[in-house]
């Protein structure tokens, strides 16, 4: 076993393999998504230990099963008195569960301190920043940029010029102000592992001009450092890779009742799969990943060579 793959989470073992199946995406929704994914997964749990039919589960709070499957799945907010009633009709007396289960469905409702950015955010952006707030490690591969959370305030200014070239100044200020936020938790030791891949391509080209992708480059030395944090080089040395569908996130929860998600983003929006089988083939291409790059300490031998070169 190589040093990258000995490294990896312990939980990624524990995935089991799975039919092929279509990519399922996980509409984007607002408000806290991780209470709602544990509540959802809970009310499933105990739906299907009544033996009680999505149809039935339905009736019982005036919603077609569609509704119920969002619930569990997720998808959709519960509200108080709907899981109130399907707690009754699964059978849950115990005050101390209940209790409980009522209070996520309050917390699903709610907002996160990305809501005071709604005027510069669309649905899907909200989901993604919600559950990258809620993840206790969170892998990714990058082709074309630095990850988010690693950006400098300079190349995230160049990265949102180069994705809205007509927004107003004020509204590129509060893009680039929100994706800072996103790191305040650098700061406070609140932080999420963070595992990147990063291709060589994303490092050469300069972003914002010369001096932009040097502070850029800078900063990744310097979060590599950090014990939360590695950062890894895919170089073109190494040819073809496993990333072959491009850039995507894989994000971990410490909650047992939030599966793993996988995270893409589009042009005009994004996905979150979160069928088993989906999961195993991004994670399968994630360890691949890993292994086929340079190593961290290599990482930063190469990003400094970079660096002077830029």
């Amino acid at each position: 076993m190589s040093t990258i793959q000995a490294r990896m989470p312990a939980a990624q073992a524990r995935m089991p393999a799975a039919a092929s199946e279509p990519p399922r995406a996980v509409t984007c929704h607002r408000g806290p998504t991780v209470p709602r994914l544990m509540l959802g997964s809970r009310l499933q749990r105990l739906r299907v230990a009544a033996g009680i039919s999505t149809d039935l589960a339905g009736d019982a709070i005036r919603a077609s099963r569609s509704k119920i499957s969002r619930m569990e799945n997720g998808r959709v907010g519960l509200k108080v008195r709907d899981v109130s009633d399907l707690l009754d009709l699964y059978g849950i007396t115990d005050e101390q569960e209940r209790a409980g289960m009522l209070a996520l469905a309050r917390e699903s409702g709610g907002h996160g301190w990305w809501s005071g950015f709604d005027d510069v955010m669309d649905d899907w952006l909200q989901e993604y920043i919600g559950l990258e707030a809620a993840a206790s490690l969170i892998r990714t591969f990058k082709l074309q940029f630095v990850h988010g959370l690693l950006q400098t305030e300079a190349y995230a200014r160049a990265v949102t010029l180069l994705g809205y070239p007509n927004a107003h100044p004020v509204e590129i200020d509060r893009r680039v102000d929100l994706r800072l936020r996103r790191q305040e938790r650098f700061a406070d030791g609140r932080l999420p592992r963070v595992w990147s891949v990063i291709d060589e391509g994303a490092l050469r080209r300069p972003l914002g001009g010369a001096a932009v992708m040097r502070g850029q480059l800078q900063r990744l030395i310097e979060l590599a450092e950090r014990r939360e944090v590695t950062i890894q080089v895919m170089p073109f040395a190494r040819g073809a890779h496993a990333a072959v569908g491009g850039a995507f996130t894989l994000m971990r929860f410490a909650e047992p009742d939030v599966p793993d998600l996988v995270y893409l983003e589009h042009l005009t929006g994004a996905q979150c799969l979160d069928k088993r089988a989906d999961i195993d083939r991004y994670a399968e291409a994630m360890n691949k990943l890993n292994v086929s790059a340079l190593p961290p300490e290599a990482t930063r031998d190469f990003l400094a060579r970079i660096l002077h070169e830029t």
